[in-house]
């Protein structure tokens, strides 16, 4: 008896040490599996945002270049007709209100748009943009300390020729500038998030107090190269940890800071008291089979608890997938991301949910990832929700098929419309006229250039006559309005394929394909007179008229050719009245030269 009662005891230890055993390899191949996924995730985030962080500092450059576009600058030391330009331009800027300078090659200034709060010449911030002009590129300086503002600068060359003549550059105050306002969006209580120089000088921040200091120490051999990268280091006593990306067109670079506790979050705290259990249920393994087991299921229905408690209110969607797309399991978050009830996705394929146009790519890509057994499949396309629309979603998914605690396919899913949507939006305000959402004058010049590859274009080049006294009288909101009704009355004239386009303050040119001389001129006299009907803004009835140049570009024809030649046109006619006082003569000197 006594002997059966030590077998039954070593039976029992052993059965729980097989148990613990495998306890503790499936903790940790699930614990590796969610580390692999929130890493990734976390180095997709960081790209992301940098990517972001990226445009935004382009953006700038743009603007830059948008002043060199609309002005002819003398680049002569303290140029009266300069400083106005700068100043004026300052003033319009929405990233460069602090001021504008021009300075020579060698970076001695020129002309500026203010006499005070300039950072001096020698401040090392400066090397890194004279660096990049000098190399090419668009210069990018690093964080400057002026009279308490904290700066940093923005460069293009000046041409003259084909060769640089000058730098205009840009100044902005780091605290106030848009990138510092999405910044301040993102923070949070977990992390900072921060954009920093190649000398680790802060130049915006989620918390704004940070702007202007240095980052650890420790982070700076990380600064540079490009990707993501994942830096640990220690501040005091406290683990850190850091996602870098430095694949910035300025040398800067994009961080992410947070105390590793709370990087790993609750799923290595759970791990960690998962072993603990286990190993004392080994030692109280005496207690035998009953005990044993009772403790068993005991656990594993806690363990089940801590899991579901784990990914109730996660804000990304985890779902596992057999072989053939067909959804095992989902997280209880799909109700809170998609709208659908918990468990009712289970059984169904994840084909089902996904945009037709991306149903293809997922296909192909879940193939693929089937036949490498530690691949990690990652790509965005729309899923449904319960409503029926669709949404843009970040696709992480890892074959976990040879995993046993798992067969199947883990993806984790996170929704970025509203990123998706903002970047859209960036990139539809780089193309378009801020007043009157016409196309720019560069979206117009590329759909130009397009469309002379394979047809003849008509241009017409649009100046308004007495656009400048109605601005003074009346003042610049009312010449905006102004601006905006001619935009509309002009867009309600043309054909579903016309291009119009604002070019200048009161320009517009009308891009018309496969149209004739005759047809162009028509349209003229159409523009003419729906511009010289009264305008009724602000209870006031106000009339102008409009002189239009036309030149018929025939197929093959250069793009900056035929927009002279619109523009000469339209000088001839300016030249003789304006549209009402000579539109007979002037539209017949302005098609035949346009032509000739």
């Amino acid at each position: 008896m006594r002997l059966r009662n030590w077998i039954a005891v070593v039976v029992s230890v052993l059965l729980l040490a097989a148990a613990g055993v495998i306890g503790f390899l499936v903790n940790r191949s699930a614990l590796r599996a969610a580390d692999t996924v929130h890493r990734a995730d976390s180095s997709a985030l960081g790209s992301n945002n940098g990517t972001l962080t990226g445009q935004f500092q382009v953006n700038s450059v743009a603007e830059l270049a948008e002043v060199l576009s609309e002005h002819a600058l003398h680049l002569a030391a303290d140029s009266d007709a300069d400083r106005a330009t700068l100043i004026a331009a300052a003033q319009k800027s929405s990233t460069f209100q602090y001021g504008l300078m021009i300075t020579d090659l060698n970076g001695k200034v020129l002309t500026a748009s203010r006499d005070t709060g300039l950072p001096p010449a020698g401040d090392a911030a400066w090397a890194p943009l004279f660096t990049q002009l000098k190399a090419g590129r668009m210069g990018f300086s690093g964080v400057m300390s002026v009279d308490g503002a904290t700066l940093a600068a923005v460069a293009v060359p000046v041409m003259v020729g084909d060769a640089p003549a000058a730098f205009l550059i840009g100044l902005n105050e780091v605290a106030t500038t848009s990138l510092q306002s999405y910044f301040a969006r993102l923070a949070a209580d977990t992390h900072q998030t921060l954009v920093v120089d190649s000398t680790g000088t802060v130049g915006a921040a989620s918390v704004k107090n940070l702007i202007g200091t240095d980052i650890d120490p420790a982070l700076k051999p990380s600064l540079g190269g490009s990707g993501v990268r994942f830096v640990e280091y220690t501040a005091g006593d406290t683990r850190m940890i850091a996602i870098v990306y430095g694949g910035l067109p300025s040398g800067w670079s994009y961080m992410r800071t947070q105390t590793k506790s709370s990087f790993d979050g609750a799923v290595h705290s759970r791990s960690q008291t998962l072993n603990l259990t286990l190993g004392a249920m080994l030692l109280i393994g005496v207690a035998g089979i009953s005990v044993l087991g009772y403790r068993t299921q005991v656990q594993r229905r806690r363990a089940d608890e801590r899991f579901q408690a784990l990914f109730q209110h996660a804000p990304d969607l985890v779902s596992v997938l057999d072989g053939k797309g067909r959804i095992v399991f989902s997280s209880p978050s799909a109700h809170a991301v998609l709208g659908f009830p918990t468990g009712t996705m289970k059984g169904h394929t994840v084909f089902e949910l996904l945009h037709p146009e991306d149903e293809p790519k997922m296909r192909e890509r879940l193939t693929a990832l089937l036949s490498d057994p530690d691949g990690v499949l990652r790509l965005q396309c729309r899923a449904r929700s319960a409503e029926g629309d669709y949404r843009w979603f970040d696709f992480t998914a890892s074959n976990q098929m040879h995993n046993p605690s798992l067969e199947g396919v883990v993806i984790n899913a996170r929704d970025i419309s509203e990123n998706r949507a903002f970047q859209e939006r960036l990139e539809h305000e780089a193309q378009h006229d801020p007043l009157t959402g016409l196309p720019n004058r560069r979206r117009m010049q590329d759909a130009l250039g397009s469309t002379l590859c394979s047809d003849s274009v008509a241009v017409l080049f649009v100046d308004l006559d007495g656009f400048k006294p109605v601005n003074d009288a009346h003042g610049h909101e009312v010449g905006d309005e102004l601006l905006r009704q001619v935009a509309d009355r002009l867009s309600a004239c043309i054909r579903s394929g016309d291009v119009l386009s604002r070019v200048g303050g009161d320009e517009f040119v009308l891009l018309m394909p496969g149209v004739t001389g005759d047809d162009a001129e028509s349209m003229s006299g159409r523009l003419r007179y729906v511009l010289e009907l009264p305008f009724r803004i602000a209870g006031q009835e106000i009339r102008i008229g409009a002189s239009i140049g036309v030149h018929v570009a025939p197929v093959a024809e250069d793009p900056d050719t035929a927009l002279r030649a619109a523009d000469h046109a339209m000088y001839t006619i300016k030249h003789a009245g304006g549209g009402r006082g000579s539109r007979d003569e002037a539209s017949w000197v302005g098609r035949h030269r346009a032509e000739a």
